[in-house]
């Protein structure tokens, strides 16, 4: 087993100029801090990590996990074609929020709205990052060009406060293709914040996830079930 240590301010360097232009449409801060470039950094991974390493998973701390993190890497497998980052899909109505007047303008859209068919969101709690892919997706590289991001964020309207989740979540309304789906086993979040603050009506059908759970995501400090 070995543990490389990588330094914040270091990293933090590398990124900021990569991911400046879209800081401003997914941080919470006013405008382009520069601590908060770390909150990007998986959207740039591939960038800033040496070549010979070809994938990467990166999670939160607020995780317990019921199963063995090897099952997850054997995910990178079922990536389809195109395919470079593997997430699981947000649980809560965060994005049907946050894409309201998108929304009100195309009432018939799959956006925000509820899955199994509807498009909710990403949540970046758990990310498999084929870096190899990444590298090699001119699709994805061009979309972290700052007009693309300027292009998406005024078509959708677009404006948050949850980083690289963010980003993810609105590249995946116009190209769900980089994506492979995690099942929300992988990624089962707690937080039920939405539910009280407008939602409930609609809540369920997003928090809902069938399976044994393998692992917990005790978002927006929710404790976590004790075994």
């Amino acid at each position: 087993c070995q543990v490389i240590v990588h330094d914040v301010n270091e990293l933090t360097e590398k990124l900021f100029p990569i991911v400046e232009a879209m800081q401003k449409h997914f941080s919470a801060g006013m405008g382009t801090y520069y601590s908060d470039s770390i909150f990007f950094l998986s959207v740039a991974m591939h960038r800033i990590m040496p070549k010979e390493i070809t994938r990467i998973i990166q999670v939160d701390l607020d995780l317990k996990y019921k199963a063995n993190i090897r099952d997850l890497f054997d995910e990178f497998d079922n990536f389809p074609e195109g395919a470079v980052i593997g997430i699981a899909r947000e649980m809560q109505p965060v994005y049907r929020h946050t894409f309201w007047q998108y929304r009100r303008e195309n009432p018939q859209t799959k956006v925000g709205e509820p899955p199994p068919d509807g498009l909710p969101g990403f949540n970046s709690g758990v990310l498999l990052l084929n870096l190899e892919a990444m590298r090699q997706s001119k699709l994805y590289n061009q979309l972290l060009e700052p007009t693309m991001v300027q292009k998406l964020t005024e078509k959708y309207h677009f404006k948050g406060h949850l980083g690289d989740q963010d980003f993810f979540t609105m590249v995946g309304m116009e190209h769900p293709e980089l994506f492979h789906v995690l099942d929300c086993t992988w990624n089962r979040q707690l937080c039920t914040w939405w539910r009280d603050h407008g939602y409930s009506d609609v809540f369920d059908q997003y928090f809902q996830c069938e399976g044994e759970v393998k692992i917990y995501h005790g978002n927006c400090n929710t404790p976590i079930p004790e075994d």
